[in-house]
Parts: structure tokens; sequence; C-alpha cells
């Protein structure tokens, strides 16, 4: 069964669903075309009562929307409803402002005038992770539906009632039959969606072997798609950095979301002369974390989504050790109920060590010592992802030259603050490309089209 809702904080499955027959699937893509039609020809002002909607219905639900989210995939209950609030805010960032962000740009040719304007493509597939279960669908939703495109989504197996809810959410609000359907299909009726000529064009956020896949697929047929996949971020720790606010910030970045984020920080490189101190206390810090029920607000250190990533969490532990790594602390899983891994820290992880490379998609600390700002962008920048990273250090000067060296997407001085729907993300190398938020998310699946008016002459 692809699509089952399993509690992570005690291993029982609460529900079972059944996927789309094939028949059904059809019956959705068609709805979708259809109303692709109408909706694009539908004013801005009509698509944002209903987008503007459907955020007002979800600040009103928040603990019904968050209970499900951590449910589902574990998240504590407060970041659920921190991850709600926020997928609200970026409906009705849309809402406010997709007009103004595709309004006709004017040009100024030689002769005569010109402007772009903006349309949308149409019928959008969009492949969405388990992490963030709502504000994932937002991201692309709002942008993508306020531009006139409509959209046809699978989302991960272990979120169905999040999945079905987001839709849910959207037919409350309004929205015409096809302009948000959720499919539970398989992967096989995944690749037919991509081939299928009324699919105008492919968003995945996953892994990196989804995104070779889905992206070598969709370029068969020559269809825009957009990739935000994994990352490996640095935290950059300079010999001048304030402890007392970085510390917060290191076990924040790391363990925010149980550690399970694409943008986490996850590659810790700290200069030598502040190392010892900086792990000394963050070490104590990770230790003051408690393991416990995800709906308790009192919980501070929740589970992993499900039993297959904490299997895989640990056998990348493992294999980081056999080759070299030294394990400072945890390392295994939590005896209690439940998919909890202890919060770890590896460090002497040479390059030949596959924990170099990989990605720890959970409670994991990779440790670096390096001797000045220089070796620490060369660590920082040898990486096969390039999502986001992080700088801290008291020399707001020092710390934008770093930023500007390193090679990703996405870089934060002294902070690692991502959520706000004004602000570009999306990450280069490995870690995909395209944008999502802001101005440039909603220009992602627009065709910019040219139109010049002039009086001149034929060429001779």
């Amino acid at each position: 069964m692809t699509y089952q809702s399993v509690n992570p904080n005690d291993g029982k499955t609460i529900k079972r669903f059944e996927e789309l027959s094939d028949a059904q699937l059809e019956q959705s893509l068609a709805a979708a075309e259809a109303c692709s039609g109408t909706w694009k020809r539908t004013s801005y002002a009509e698509r944002a009562q209903i987008v503007g909607k459907a955020a007002a219905i979800m600040r009103q639900n928040v603990d019904e929307f968050a209970k499900l989210a951590t449910l589902e995939m574990g998240k504590r209950i407060d970041e659920a409803r921190g991850e709600v609030k926020f997928s609200a805010d970026i409906l009705a960032y849309y809402a406010a402002h997709a007009e103004a962000f595709l309004a006709p740009t004017k040009l100024s040719p030689k002769v005569g005038e010109a402007h772009m304007e903006s349309s949308p493509f149409g019928v959008l597939f969009c492949v969405e992770p388990w992490n963030f279960p709502f504000y994932q669908l937002a991201r692309v939703a709002g942008p993508q539906l306020m531009a006139g495109n409509v959209l046809v989504v699978k989302h991960a197996g272990c979120v169905p009632q999040c999945a079905i809810g987001f839709e849910k959410l959207l037919i409350d609000a309004g929205a015409p039959k096809g302009a948000y359907t959720n499919l539970l299909i398989s992967h096989e009726q995944s690749d037919r969606v991509i081939d299928d000529p009324r699919i105008k064009g492919v968003a995945l956020t996953g892994s990196v072997a989804a995104g070779k896949s889905i992206a070598a697929r969709a370029g068969q047929f020559l269809k825009k798609t957009s990739m935000e996949l994994g990352g490996s971020d640095a935290f950059i720790v300079l010999d001048d950095a304030d402890l007392k606010k970085t510390i917060p910030w290191a076990v924040w970045g790391r363990m925010y979301n149980a550690g399970q984020t694409c943008c986490a920080a996850k590659r810790f490189i700290v200069l030598d002369s502040i190392a010892d101190e900086f792990i000394k206390k963050f070490k104590a810090a990770l230790s003051e974390l408690k393991p416990g029920d995800p709906m308790d607000e009192k919980t501070t250190h929740g589970p992993l989504s499900t039993e297959a990533a904490l299997v895989q969490l640990l056998r990348q532990v493992d294999d980081a050790v056999a080759h070299g790594a030294t394990l400072v602390m945890g390392g295994k899983r939590i005896n209690r109920p439940g998919s909890f891994m202890e919060t770890t820290i590896l460090t002497d992880i040479k390059p030949d060590n596959p924990a170099f490379r990989d990605e720890f998609f959970g409670p994991v600390v990779s440790f670096f010592r390096v001797k000045d700002e220089a070796a620490a962008i060369a660590l920082a920048n040898d990486s096969d992802f390039g999502l986001g990273g992080s700088v801290f250090t008291e020399d707001a000067a020092r710390g934008k030259r770093v930023a500007s060296a390193v090679d990703t997407g996405m870089m934060f001085i002294n902070n690692i603050d991502w959520s706000d729907a004004e602000l570009p993300f999306g990450g280069i190398k490995d870690s995909g490309y395209g944008r999502e938020l802001g101005n440039m998310g909603i220009q992602e699946f627009v065709n910019k089209k040219l139109v010049r008016t002039a009086h001149i002459d034929a060429p001779a």
C-alpha cells in the first residue's frame, strides 16, 4: 500500500488509502484540462478571492491542520502550527501581490513601443515531499493558481491525509473543479502524467535521484521543470562569532523538524581557535533536548517521519564510523516506541568517507575544524549540493564577504531564517534549479511574451 498514515510516535497504522484507477486518473486530468481553459481567463481579483479565502480558512483552523501533520509525519505540534500559519501567509501573499508581479513590463526599443506580458502555461504536475506537508503545497499552489495555472499534485505516500486536507481546503475556499487536484497515484502512473501532452510543466521537491529521473523524463517532451532537491548546508562559525547567539541557531538549524529539512544546517565548519568552545557548548545544548510525544508541547525532540527514514539514517552513521569518523555523541535509536534517533555528532570526517558527500536527513551533525576563513569557504564549496548556508560573525562586512564566496542558492548571516514568503527559495548544483516564493516564484511557469508595436517599412 503506497498511501498510508502511520504514526511515527508509536508505529501504529492509522489509515490506508487506495490508489486511483487509470480511469479515475484520466477523469482528474480531463477535469484539470477543462478547468485550465476558464481559470486562465479568470481575473486576478476572482482568483485572489479564492486563494485568500483558503489562507483565512487555514488561519481559522490552525490546530486541525497542525495535528494532521504531527499525526502523519511526527512534526512537533508547535512546529506544525508554525508551518500551517506560514502556509496561510504564502497563500495570502500571492493573493495580494500576483497581479503586480505579473503586470506587463514596458520596454524601450529604438523605434515604436514594446512590452513583456505574462500568461499561464496551463496544467502543471507537482510532486511534493512529506517533510513540510502543507508548506510544500502552499508554495506551489499560491503562486501558480494566482498566475492562472491549474495543478495536479502527487504528494508523498506517508502524508495522504494532509494531501487530501489541502485539496479540501481549496474546494472549501471556492476553487472550481480541476483547479487543484490531489492524485493518489503510483510511480508508473506518475510517469504517464509527465508524458501526457496536457501537462505543460513539472515541479518537484524531493531527492536528487527523483530530480534526475523526473527532469530527464520531462525533458524528453521539452517540458519546463523546476527542481528543489537535497542539501548539505554549511554552518560557518568564524572566530569572532558571538556563541551566545550562535549556539541557539546551531541547535535550531540542525534540529528543527527533527533535522528533516533540505536547507537545514548539516555541516558545521568552525575555525579552530573557537572550535573546542563551540562543540562543548553545542553538545551540552543538544543534550538538553528531550524525546517525547510530538503532540505534547513540552517535547523538544520528536521522531523521524518513518521507520524507513530512521533505518536509513542509522545505516549512514554506522557507515561513517566504519570509514573512520569519530562518534562524539548519539548514533543509535532511542529505546522507546516510535522512530526516534539520538542526537548525533560526527567528527574526523575525511574526504574519502561517504559521510563527507552524503546528506544526513535527520538529527546528525557533521563537525569540521578549519584553520581560517579561506579554508572554511573552500570546505563549504567542496560539496555536490548548493541549497543554502550560513555564516556567523560579529563583522558584518566579513559575513557578506564569506556569503558571497560560498557557491549556493541562499546564504544567511547570523541567522538561518528561511521563512519569508517574500524571499526566493532554491539552489544550484545537485540542489536543483528554479526558485519558489517571492517575485521569482510566480515567474517559473508563465510565458513571458514580447509584444512590439512599430510603424516600420519592411526592408527593401
